[in-house]
């Protein structure tokens, strides 16, 4: 005869619970000591059961979003960018952009903080259940390039426009080729009105000509782009140059080492 035990991993195991079985013994002798109620046993229970679910979810979900670290907007200084309204970036991480299949578009020079921004309102849409997809441009291209070299090209246009949020960085650190931009075009396309976007660059606007090598194909992006859209510019110093300074890699002007006599 099968013990309670054993019918119980079992049952366990058929519900695909993961965290009962860690607990299950701790709760039965908190229960026991402190004459706890079935009925609020059970629920500690499942509560622990869930919360390990959910974790499980960000975790999956994190991987598979392809994010380059994990930084949230309590993460950020708003203090360091003056020119960012924390407000309107709290506002934004209410998703409703995404729900309204709006796009989102971070310009400045290097190192103020757009790569961070854009991966915080990333987790923020995992925990909203959005599926989420980051990509840097130069990545993108690249994949998309060697997917129309092995004729699979329209497979992977479709993976980047499946997610309902997809992220692409830095563009403008490297110039596209014709094929790349029109490659390129075709997912902004394909996106436009039916999913949003996180862009960040590091050119205005008016450099996008450069950046595809085609002005009137960028005027095209731009136009699908920026029809339903919000643009965050950032002026500011780099944070990576700021904790060089703190880490005394700068000296101050003005400030020279007298040689060794």
């Amino acid at each position: 005869m099968i013990g309670l035990q054993e019918r119980l991993e079992d049952a366990f195991h058929q519900f695909g619970w993961t965290r009962i079985p860690e607990v299950l013994h701790h709760h039965a002798e908190e229960a026991s000591k402190h004459n706890i109620s079935y009925l609020e046993f059970l629920d500690k229970l499942l509560q622990e059961e869930l919360a390990a679910k959910w974790d499980r979810y960000i975790r999956t979900r994190t991987r598979l979003a392809n994010l380059p670290f994990h930084k949230t907007l309590d993460q950020f200084d708003f203090r360091f960018q003056p020119s960012i309204d924390e407000r309107r970036i709290r506002d934004l991480a209410t998703l409703r952009f995404i729900e309204h299949q709006e796009n989102l578009i971070f310009l400045g020079p290097p190192g103020v903080g757009k790569t961070h921004l854009a991966v915080a309102l990333a987790l923020e849409a995992i925990k909203q259940r959005y599926t989420v997809y980051f990509t840097t441009a130069h990545d993108l291209v690249q994949t998309l390039q060697q997917a129309d070299q092995n004729h699979t090209i329209k497979q992977k246009i479709r993976m980047y426009t499946k997610p309902r949020l997809l992220i692409i960085d830095e563009i403008g650190y490297r110039k596209m080729d014709e094929p790349a931009a029109h490659f390129f075009f075709q997912i902004i396309s394909e996106r436009y009105e039916t999913g949003s976007i996180i862009l960040t660059s590091n050119k205005s606007y008016g450099s996008w000509g450069e950046i595809f090598g085609d002005s009137i194909l960028a005027t095209a992006i731009l136009d699908r782009l920026l029809h339903h859209s919000t643009t965050i510019n950032i002026k500011g110093e780099s944070y990576r140059i700021k904790e060089k300074k703190k880490a005394g890699f700068f000296r101050p002007e003005g400030h020279e080492e007298h040689p060794k006599e």
